[in-house]
């Protein structure tokens, strides 16, 4: 069952401004790229459900945060239809987030009271999701549309949460043109935590990078 509520992972999503995103079949790296991003800052991580057997390596990787880490909150990403993501919630994940939006989703995750992230990419779909209960929108891929898009989106729904995915990188033109525009948070994958990372085993450098990012969002927002 989820340790936290959606109000609670929507709060932190918006305080910390990022949710690190990555996917490992080998739970050791998996463990040290949780405990480096831990260390770095994070309080959010979406563990991406991409390969074979993904929800064991997760079930795995959420045991060693509630032991080790409490307050990391833990959830799932690519989550293609209802029967995974409820999978995942009696895993205990935090949160869903989804590439697509899907009513089915929607609807075992409200039951549970969790937070669902969906992506989208009209203001028709965006509106959609809010309508079902989405409290954070997942803008991708992010990089097909751009600050530009989120400015005029949030121009008729200033009450939009927007949370671009794809297309966000770590240098700060890149990071203050999302935030100038108006987004909660942006997932940030493989430029933040990349195969270089994962293979070499620079979680050191990770947990840096990590912190950098996190200062620089808190920068640009003040």
């Amino acid at each position: 069952m989820a340790k936290f509520t959606r109000l609670e992972v929507a709060a932190k999503m918006a305080e910390t401004g990022m949710v690190p995103l990555f996917y490992h079949s080998d739970i050791k790296i998996a463990k040290k790229t949780l405990k480096a991003c831990y260390e770095g800052g994070a309080r959010l991580l979406e563990f991406t459900s991409r390969g074979d057997f993904a929800h064991q390596i997760f079930e795995q990787l959420n045991q060693y945060a509630i032991a080790k880490f409490p307050e990391m909150i833990m959830g799932v990403g690519s989550v293609t239809d209802a029967a995974a993501a409820s999978l995942y919630m009696q895993l205990g994940a935090n949160f869903i987030v989804t590439p697509v939006l899907r009513d089915d989703i929607a609807v075992v995750c409200n039951r549970r009271k969790l937070l669902w992230s969906a992506g989208c990419g009209s203001l028709t779909e965006i509106a959609k999701a809010e309508e079902l209960g989405g409290e954070i929108v997942k803008l991708f891929p992010g990089s097909a549309y751009g600050p530009s898009f989120v400015k005029a989106i949030k121009g008729p729904q200033p009450w939009t949460s927007i949370m671009p995915t794809g297309g966000v990188s770590t240098e700060e033109d890149n990071l203050r043109g999302w935030f100038d525009a108006g987004v909660t948070c942006v997932g940030m994958g493989s430029k933040l935590i990349s195969k270089e990372v994962l293979s070499n085993g620079d979680y050191e450098g990770l947990k840096t990078k990590v912190a950098d990012v996190l200062a620089l969002i808190q920068k640009i927002r003040q």
